[in-house]
């Protein structure tokens, strides 16, 4: 059965991310009926996830249910679904919940991890895109201590004391100088058999410097920052295999094995499995990593009434591609936006979309961070104030703002991270910590 609106327009966002999310927003006013579906009913701050993934924070405290943050907005149903399929010449979005008839269709469906062709790696080295990874990462960061402590082969010992990030961007920085922290701060004095500051971190990239994409005096502030985490930058080197006992890599020098019993994906993304179907129903063209190749409004070239946004857009500003981040995700959806009005009121043509690069910055521990923005480049202290008030604006709930706030202002004061908790369902750990069963042991 297709599930209908009314005569108005209708508006079908798929994803209620940064994108599909601020699309929504600015539409709140417009002669339309909007449509989100979503496969989760919240909005995620992805941004923060990597304080979730390292107990500084909870998953409840960056995630807003998207039927809350929309709930005054009277022209948008929420629907909890998963798009199949796609009718681009019938103007119908196939769902697990029926078909959504739609005039317009704005594709903000995000990204997933990329292991490059090597899938079975995710089992072993989970990467950092939803909140259920954060919990795995973090189970696995407080693990390792854990099993460290009550381990008596000193081999092994110093496997679990190995921690490996893989990926030295943004999200690869913040990871591993939020792992050196704890262990030399958080869980310094938590432990009697070790010591967790004498943890060996090692950040692993095949680019020549850390944070590549910044400016290279940013670039060696950060990676100053983190030697006095503890973390080790190895760059220029690539990864060849990883296993559940270690990393093996190919650098200069050539072939290194790094024993650990930790590994964190920080390395590259690619695109949602909805962009395979907008290439074989609605004739777009894809990147090599699956991205949908735009036109300078957005849409796609055979389907103008179908727009593209956020990470899974791959577009062409300046004779660059843009970066998948969050400002670029923001500044679409709005645009887009503003689009639908243009087109609405009869208002032939428009300008092509522009983004306004309100620059970059990765912390690095407490007080310490890099930033550049409009030429300007700073780092340190400045740097890290300027990076905590910009994350706590673009919070979607206020509630979620007040919560974060006195999270950091605890943890700066006290280096306690409250969220340490060793939760879920792990392969590697129930094998570590369950022996297999006798068969007399089992009781029916």
């Amino acid at each position: 059965m297709v599930m209908k609106t009314n005569t108005r327009h209708r508006v079908v966002i798929l994803g209620g991310g940064f994108g599909g999310l601020n699309a929504a927003q600015s539409l709140a006013s417009a002669p339309v009926d909007i449509t989100l579906i979503d496969r989760r009913n919240f909005h995620l701050f992805q941004p923060l996830l990597y304080q979730v993934a390292t107990g500084a924070l909870s998953g409840g405290e960056i995630a807003s249910p998207i039927r809350a943050i929309l709930r005054l907005q009277k022209n948008v149903r929420v629907l909890l679904g998963e798009a199949i399929d796609l009718d681009a010449s019938g103007r119908r979005l196939i769902t697990d919940v029926g078909p959504i008839e739609y005039d317009t269709l704005i594709v903000a469906a995000g990204v997933r991890n990329c292991y490059f062709g090597k899938d079975q790696w995710d089992r072993v080295a989970p990467g950092l895109k939803t909140i259920e990874e954060a919990a795995q990462i973090r189970q696995k960061l407080l693990f390792a201590f854990e099993a460290a402590e009550r381990e008596t082969d000193r081999t092994k010992h110093a496997e679990w004391l190995t921690f490996v990030v893989v990926g030295a961007g943004p999200t690869g920085v913040e990871l591993a100088g939020a792992v050196g922290e704890i262990a030399r701060q958080t869980l310094k004095e938590d432990f009697r058999n070790i010591h967790p500051e004498d943890a060996k971190i090692l950040l692993l990239d095949g680019a020549d410097r850390v944070l590549p994409h910044f400016h290279p005096k940013l670039s060696a502030s950060a990676e100053k920052a983190l030697k006095k985490l503890g973390v080790h930058a190895m760059v220029n080197v690539r990864v060849k295999d990883i296993s559940e006992t270690g990393v093996t890599a190919v650098g200069e020098n050539g072939e290194i094995y790094i024993p650990t019993r930790c590994v964190i994906w920080a390395a590259g993304v690619k695109a949602a499995p909805f962009c395979d179907t907008l290439a074989a129903q609605a004739e777009a063209e894809l990147e090599s990593n699956g991205q949908v190749i735009v036109q300078p409004d957005c849409s796609l070239e055979a389907h103008p009434e179908i727009f593209v946004i956020g990470d899974i857009a791959s577009y062409n500003h300046d004779g660059r591609r843009l970066p998948g981040v969050a400002q670029v995700a923001i500044q679409q959806g709005r645009y887009v936006a503003r689009l639908i009005r243009k087109r609405l009121r009869g208002e032939a043509g428009t300008r092509r979309f522009h983004y306004f690069d309100k620059g970059q910055m990765a912390v690095i521990g407490r007080g310490r961070a890099v930033a550049e923005s409009r030429g300007l480049r700073f780092s340190g202290f400045s740097a890290w104030l300027a990076w905590l008030l910009i994350h706590l604006v673009y919070i979607a709930e206020f509630s979620n703002r007040l919560l974060v706030l006195v999270r950091w202002t605890y943890l700066y004061f006290s280096f306690s991270r409250g969220a340490r908790l060793i939760t879920g369902h792990d392969h590697l750990l129930v094998e570590k910590m369950v022996p297999e069963c006798e068969e007399e042991d089992v009781a029916v």
